[in-house]
C-alpha cells in the first residue's frame, strides 16, 4: 500500500493494524491476529445493519415449475417405490429441469398429506421419503408439484421482512403461521404467499436455506426477489466470498468507509489487553464512521421531516351539532351548529 493512499486490500488492512500496535510484521501469529480482527470487524460491522448497505443487496430469480400429471402410477402400500406408465420424470423440460426432481411432492387419490420425493431413479421410477400408508393403487392418477425452492447460496436475509416479491405481489409470514394456515399445501395454483426454510447441513457446513409457496405453483412462474448477501468479500478475479482470505481480496464495503474496519479492529485488540483507554478512542472513532455512514442518504432515499402534531386539532374541530351539544373549531372555540 502507498504510504499516501487509503487501505484498499487485506493485506492493506491488516498491515495497518500491525504498525498501528508497533507488532512484529514478520511473526506469523501477529498476522493471524491482525487477520482475524480485520475479519471480525467485516462481520460485525453489517450485523444488524446489512439491509441499510445498498452494496450488501442483491436481486435473483426463482423460476417455478408446473405441476406434472402425465402418466399413472402404480404403489404399494408399506412400499417407498412409485412406478409410473407414460411418464417422463427424468426428461427435462424447456427449462432444462427435470419434470421430478428430488424434495418434489406427490399427492395421490385418498392421501392425508403430500409424500416428499427422495429419488427420481429414471423416467418411471420415484422413491418416497416415507412407506406409502394408503390402499395400494394400480395404474391411478397423481400430481407432482414443487413448493419449495433453492435461494440464492449467498442468501443471508430479505431486504424487505414483509415481502418476498413485490414484483408478484408474494408477502412472507413466519413459519408457525405458514404451518397454521396450510397444514398440507396440496393444491397448486398461483403462489399467494411464503414462508422461508432451514435446513440443517448435509455432508457440509454451508446452511441450506428454501422459500415455501402457497399454493404451490401451477405454471412457470418467474419471481424476483431481493436479498442481502452473505459474501462481504470479493477477490481480485472478482470471484465473491464470506470472508477475506487473499492478501489481493477486498471487502464489499465502499473505499471512503473501510477504515472502519481498522479502528473496530484495533478497539478489539486494545479492549482484550484490558487498555481502556485506547480501546474507547478506537470505539470512538469507529462510532463516528459508523454514524456518518448511517447518515449517507443515497439519491431518490426519503429525507426527514417535520410534521406538525395534528390530534390536537382533529380532537377540537368542528363537530356537528348533536343533541344540544356544542362543536369547537380549529382555534378552540365553542361553535353552536344549527
Amino acid at each position: 500500500m502507498s504510504s499516501t493512499s487509503s487501505p484498499t486490500t487485506f493485506s492493506d488492512l491488516y498491515t495497518m493494524i500491525l504498525n498501528a500496535i508497533r507488532a512484529d510484521t514478520a511473526s506469523t501469529a501477529g498476522v493471524s491476529q491482525a487477520k482475524r480482527a480485520v475479519n471480525i470487524a467485516l462481520q460485525d460491522m453489517h450485523l444488524g445493519t446489512d439491509y441499510k448497505f445498498p452494496w450488501a443487496e442483491r436481486s435473483a430469480v426463482i423460476q417455478t415449475q408446473n405441476d406434472y400429471t402425465t402418466g399413472t402410477v402404480t404403489t404399494t402400500q408399506g412400499s417407498t417405490a412409485v412406478t409410473g406408465s407414460s411418464t417422463l420424470w427424468n426428461t427435462a423440460n424447456a427449462f432444462s429441469i427435470k419434470n421430478a426432481i428430488a424434495n418434489g411432492k406427490m399427492v395421490f387419490p385418498g392421501s392425508r398429506a403430500p409424500y416428499t420425493v427422495t429419488t427420481v431413479t429414471n423416467d418411471t421410477a420415484i422413491v418416497l421419503a416415507d412407506k406409502f400408508s394408503e390402499t395400494s393403487l394400480s395404474a391411478s392418477t397423481y400430481t407432482y408439484f414443487q413448493d419449495e425452492y433453492a435461494l440464492a447460496s449467498d442468501f443471508l436475509r430479505l431486504v424487505d421482512i414483509q415481502q418476498f416479491s413485490y414484483e408478484m405481489q408474494i408477502p412472507i409470514i413466519s413459519r408457525t403461521e405458514f404451518r397454521a394456515r396450510f397444514p398440507t399445501n396440496t393444491v397448486p395454483g398461483k403462489p399467494a404467499v411464503a414462508c422461508l426454510l432451514d435446513y440443517a447441513p448435509s455432508g457440509n457446513v454451508t446452511p441450506i436455506r428454501r422459500v415455501r409457496f402457497a399454493s404451490p405453483p401451477d405454471g412457470f412462474y418467474r419471481v424476483p426477489y431481493s436479498y442481502i448477501t452473505s459474501n462481504l468479500a470479493v477477490t481480485s478475479a472478482g470471484v465473491a466470498s464470506s470472508a477475506l482470505s487473499g492478501d489481493t481480496d477486498e471487502p464489499i464495503v465502499p473505499l471512503r468507509y473501510r477504515m472502519a474496519l481498522f479502528y473496530h479492529a484495533l478497539y478489539g485488540h486494545y479492549r482484550d489487553r484490558k487498555d481502556d483507554q485506547r480501546s474507547q478512542e478506537a470505539k470512538g472513532e469507529y462510532t463516528d464512521i459508523m454514524a456518518r455512514l448511517m447518515m449517507d442518504t443515497e439519491v431518490g432515499a426519503p429525507r426527514p421531516r417535520l410534521e406538525p402534531r395534528i390530534t390536537p386539532y382533529v380532537r377540537s374541530a368542528q363537530r356537528p351539532w348533536r343533541g344540544g351539544r356544542g362543536g369547537y373549531d380549529a382555534f378552540g372555540r365553542f361553535y353552536r351548529g344549527e
